[in-house]
């Protein structure tokens, strides 16, 4: 057994090596749990609080187990952080080192064939000036590169037009009769992962590789020990994508550009290409004008007969493709792979348009329709079962962790989301001291979340709040509409002499906004859902967190309606089984913005009355940590005066002043 107190303390390794650490007793237990499922290849489901060291309290288990470990984080920026950061500070620490690979998905590395495949295009057709450009450049750093790692290539955005030319996906990989395979990045990347003791991946690439199985690259998951699963409460939505499938525009597209790619490397029946590229062209605008008087999402009870025709139009057009391709496919393995695809995309249409009971497995169809074009998607409506049954499926220990997994002290709501109702459950509080360095603001008159003015009362209620803490805040929203509204209100309210920066989700890419929000140190920041989780402002920068409403999902949402609706059938309460469930978790992340560090401090406000109103408040309220709360302004500017000034950031005493605080 190890000695984790020992490693963890204030006299051992990871405090000698690492400056600023601090022993927390629950990261001790939260490494003694872990390292107990790893030896017994168990399964283990911990929450842990912000500050717990979470990442710390599995990695020090996982190196010093000797065992082959996969840990799958929620997004690329986690992997690098992981990868960069934390491995080697902890590997060096405690003298354990490893072989340790990033493994990535396929649309991060670069395609040698497919940039071939460009390159003839970019002769023969002549490719936008920018794609022209930005291929040039690629050109370059192909030379060079040996990981084949786009974000080596820091000239061009991850969102650059360019990277589907010269990328691969699973569809338009042509596998190990690629001519190009000996040279692959791909290959080599996975080759690295599979002779490595610990690889990171993303939640998406350990969904690929249990559900799809990488044919012809080698599967990473047999090899494993272990599987650790941070940010786990993502899990289950990113399970449902995989388990489902879609057709989009955006396929479509991009099997008749490769048509044409793949005809002008092999010679002859361009018109072929270029047929096929027109009637597709023409029926996805015959789809998009089908769907045109529906809402954006679209149920599949509700589409249009024209709608029905045309996806039934769409796959006779695949059929016809695949039905061409059979001769030219025999010794063309670019267009053998075409043939295959169009097949695969003509069985999803196929999908989509059968009579829902034959269905094998209950599913949710529904259709959506936007400038860039039409996608038609099908989800399974329960992911446990088959997600329950891959984890069984693989005999190693499976850790799942997050800060936010449980409902109170209850994991039961994620337990059977994931399908792992056989797992120890652990939790772990933040040790932060939330109770004298945070204040949680429930400001009384506001009007219930469902009236016209209530983003209208959140701003003015936000307005003096925001003048004690002299900015500092971030303003975080439930939907882009009251998003927007509350920007507007907010400019007007402020004036053109701006008291401090405001930031608004949509002006900038999300890092950049980020990063203007740490430098500046004084500015609000209004966002939606890509800021309630996964980003990081330590320190004064942010001392406020103001939330609009309870965040329940929309309930347009397909997906959440043939949920409730299966709950309800079965005699139990959507409402409080799965709505409260995951706004707990979601309003949990959101609030989970403020403390980052031991030494921050400031005000969460909740601007939902029904935390006061309804029973089910209690429910949102006990899953916090625990805070003094209060429904008194002056209360507010008190804290926050005496905090800012400790710190040398005194804000304007006219802040202080309940009458002036609207008038700036």
């Amino acid at each position: 057994m190890q000695d984790f107190e020992e490693i963890f303390g204030a006299e051992g390794p990871l405090a000698t090596a690492i400056p600023g650490f601090a022993t927390r007793d629950e990261q001790i237990a939260m490494a003694e749990h872990v390292w107990q499922a790893l030896r017994s290849q168990g399964r283990l489901i911990v929450e842990a609080g912000t500050g717990t060291g979470k990442t710390f309290a599995y990695l020090v288990p996982a190196l010093l187990s000797g065992r082959r470990v996969i840990i799958s984080t929620g997004t690329r920026n986690l992997q690098d952080q992981l990868f960069h950061r934390d491995l080697p500070t902890v590997s060096a620490a405690i003298g354990r080192p490893a072989r340790v690979a990033l493994l990535k998905g396929r649309a991060n590395y670069l395609c040698v064939h497919r940039l071939e495949m460009a390159e003839q295009q970019a002769v023969s057709r002549g490719l936008r000036r920018e794609v022209a450009v930005a291929l040039n450049r690629v050109r370059t750093w192909a030379q060079v590169t040996k990981e084949g790692d786009i974000s080596e290539l820091t000239q061009l955005s991850d969102s650059d037009p360019v990277w589907p030319w010269v990328t691969s996906t699973r569809d338009n990989c042509l596998g190990p009769e690629c001519p190009s395979f000996d040279r692959c990045h791909v290959v080599n990347a996975r080759r690295n992962a599979q002779a490595a003791d610990i690889v990171v991946v993303n939640h998406h690439l350990l969904m690929a590789d249990l559900v799809l199985k990488e044919e012809g690259f080698g599967d990473l998951l047999p090899g494993a020990d272990a599987i650790v699963i941070d940010e786990a409460h993502q899990l289950p939505e990113v399970a449902a994508n995989f388990l489902g499938f879609t057709v989009s525009s955006r396929q479509l597209q991009s099997l008749a550009r490769d048509l044409a790619s793949e005809l002008l490397l092999a010679g002859p029946q361009q018109a072929v290409s270029a047929a096929f590229s027109q009637t597709i062209d023409r029926q996805l605008i015959d789809l998009q004008d089908s769907l045109r008087s529906q809402r954006e999402r679209c149920e599949y009870k509700d589409w249009p007969s024209l709608t029905i025709e045309g996806l039934a139009s769409l796959r006779a057009s695949l059929d016809d493709l695949t039905q061409s391709l059979v001769e030219g496919s025999k010794d063309n393995t670019g267009l053998a792979n075409l043939r295959r695809r169009a097949a695969d995309l003509a069985d999803r249409l196929n999908s989509m348009i059968e009579e829902e009971s034959k269905a094998t497995v209950p599913s949710v169809r529904w259709a959506q329709s936007s400038g860039q074009g039409v996608s038609f998607h099908l989800v399974p409506l329960d992911v446990a079962e088959q997600l329950g049954k891959l984890v069984q499926a693989n005999a190693a220990a499976w850790v799942c962790t997050s800060a936010t997994l449980a409902i109170g002290e209850s994991f039961d709501h994620f337990m059977q989301r994931i399908g792992m109702r056989d797992a120890r459950t652990a939790r772990y509080g933040s040790p932060f001291d939330y109770e004298s360095q945070t204040l949680l603001y429930l400001p009384k008159g506001l009007p219930p979340p469902s009236s016209p003015r209530h983003t209208v009362s959140v701003v003015d209620a936000a307005l003096p709040v925001l003048r004690a803490s002299g900015g500092r805040a971030f303003m975080l929203f439930t939907s882009h509409r009251a998003l927007r509204e509350a920007a507007d209100l907010l400019l007007a309210r402020l004036g053109p002499a701006l008291p401090f920066p405001v930031l608004v989700q949509g002006d900038a890419p999300r890092e950049a906004l980020l990063s203007r929000f740490r430098e500046r140190g004084n500015a609000v920041l209004l966002g939606t859902s890509s800021f309630w989780e996964g980003v990081d402002v330590k320190g004064a920068a942010l001392s406020v967190v103001i939330i609009d409403k309870l965040p329940f999902a929309a309930p347009d949402d397909p997906v959440l309606k043939a949920r409730l609706d299966a709950i309800e059938r079965r005699g139990g309460n959507a409402f409080f089984e799965e709505q409260i469930p995951q706004a707990v978790i979601t309003l949990k992340q959101g609030v989970g913005r403020l403390m980052r560090d031991p030494n921050d401090f400031g005000v969460i406000m909740l601007c939902d009355e029904r935390l006061r109103t309804k029973g089910y408040g209690r429910i949102f309220l006990d899953s916090l940590p625990s805070m003094p709360r209060t429904g008194n302004l002056v209360d507010v500017q008190q804290f926050l005066f005496e905090r800012l000034s400790a710190i040398g950031l005194a804000p304007d005493p006219n802040a202080m002043n309940p009458s002036a605080v609207i008038d700036w």
